[in-house]
């Protein structure tokens, strides 16, 4: 070989290490922009999405659910459109709330009218090529207040009251519950786009239209819309009268949604049974009604539930047509402390093993303290308690919540139709969760799971 092949051969080695290098450079360089929040977001839908880890977890969301937020200002004598597409899922909404967290108004799914056939009307297709819808964002209080967590029948304008709070900033949430099998998490279509047109009939759209709405303005909001302070968590928690389990009880006792009052009365104990329900804070959807009960594992290291399963229509796995069921969606959910908001995992509806008579067995416990049984081909559905318990003073709390979306008029046991604490259970008869703690190995005891064996 001579000089002139080895200069050659150098040279070649020189431009691989180089490219070698800037490759290196460009994989770190990628890895140190990559977005540590994953999911879609637009100008507009910027806060978001929430659901469990890895994704935005606050104001207890339900996990197999993804939520976008808006904050925004109108500007006078201008008017903004939502222009979407409606996703393959159990169900969508838009929804407005003020500086505190509270629920203003509810446009759900079956309310928004288009050119299109619907798909969460039963009886429609769920999988129609044309899917477009249009909404009108209005900064005005709502003249009437539509029934809260029941589906109701009216001719919908597909219109949002949406009133400005503060310095004239407005706030509205988009959900989507249960996307498809692979359309999550925003339903297998793009996020809805906003649209301005100014009293001179100029229109803008997207970036320009969020660039006039100051869609990227910070959020005002009270402490208390996002949890209770940490402080004042700790006093209702180390009560010198109460035991060291407070406020857990054993069987485990549960509470409808109620206001902000009574949530302390949880830890009180001065809960009034006549308490009217409320929308609460939070952020809630205002087409689901809640009951929650406090968990703590000293009780015993299991907490085993049971009930009757309410009938829901069946979307996950792609079905061609919207069916209609007792409720639109049901759920249960683990989650941390009333200070995080944190959810820890969520069991819905459809992946929730039934017996033949629909009811179900849950388990609640750490990964740790699962029973061997506590799998679906033995009956069960599982749901975890967190290590760290209530992420900040009991590794052994849990909250533990049920939803249920959208009743029909028809079924009377829903959690819709508990008005006050005192009814709770006459009013939910068989679909009452009943609750007991149990240890790992009597659960794997009272519990035989005959697993069918192929020959």
């Amino acid at each position: 070989m001579n000089k002139t092949d080895n200069n050659y051969n150098y040279y070649i080695k020189y431009k691989l290490l180089i490219v070698l290098i800037i490759s290196i450079i460009w994989i770190d360089i990628s890895i140190a922009f990559e977005d540590p929040i994953p999911g879609p977001r637009n100008c507009f839908w910027s806060r978001g999405p929430a659901s469990a880890d890895p994704y935005l977890n606050l104001a207890y969301p339900d996990a197999n659910v993804f939520y976008w937020a808006a904050v925004f200002s109108i500007p006078s004598d201008a008017e903004l459109t939502i222009e979407g597409n409606y996703p393959h899922s159990r169900y969508m909404s838009f929804a407005s709330y003020d500086e505190k967290g509270r629920p203003i108004e509810s446009l759900a799914d079956y309310l928004i009218n288009s050119k299109s056939a619907n798909p969460f009307i039963p009886g429609n297709k769920r999988y129609e090529n044309e899917r477009g819808y249009k909404v009108t964002i209005l900064n005005e209080i709502p003249n009437v207040k539509r029934k809260v967590g029941e589906k109701v029948s009216i001719d919908s304008e597909n219109k949002l009251h949406a009133p400005s709070y503060g310095k004239g900033q407005q706030a509205i949430v988009y959900r989507i519950y249960l996307p498809d099998r692979e359309k999550e998490p925003d339903g297998g279509v793009q996020l809805p786009t906003p649209v301005l047109t100014l009293s001179n009939g100029k229109q803008f759209k997207g970036d320009s239209a969020c660039d006039l709405l100051n869609a990227s303005q910070q959020l005002t909001v009270s402490l208390g819309a996002l949890g209770i302070p940490p402080g004042q968590y700790r006093k209702l928690v180390t009560q010198q009268d109460k035991p060291e389990t407070w406020p857990a009880h054993n069987p485990p006792k549960w509470f409808i949604q109620l206001d902000r009052q009574s949530l302390i009365g949880m830890y009180t104990g001065e809960i009034d049974p006549n308490a009217p329900r409320s929308e609460g804070g939070f952020y809630p959807n205002l087409d689901n009604h809640y009951i929650r009960t406090i968990v703590n594992r000293k009780h015993g290291k299991v907490l085993i539930i049971k009930g009757k399963a309410p009938v829901v229509p069946k979307t996950f796995d792609s079905n061609e047509l919207m069916t209609s069921g007792e409720l639109r969606y049901w759920s249960i959910c683990s989650n941390q402390s009333f200070v995080n908001t944190r959810v820890n995992d969520c069991l819905y509806d459809q992946e929730i093993p039934l017996a033949s008579d629909g009811t179900y067995t849950i388990a609640v416990s750490r990964e740790e303290d699962r029973p061997r049984n506590a799998i679906k081909e033995c009956g069960f559905g599982w749901l975890p308690m967190a290590i760290d318990g209530d992420g900040m003073f009991d590794e052994d709390v849990t909250i533990i919540q049920f939803r249920h979306m959208l009743a029909e008029k028809s079924f009377k046991n829903s959690i819709q139709s508990v008005l006050m604490q005192k009814q709770l259970e006459v009013t939910m008869g068989d679909y009452m969760p009943k609750s007991r703690y149990l240890m790992t190995n009597q659960v794997e005891t009272i519990f035989p799971c005959l697993l069918s064996k192929s020959e």
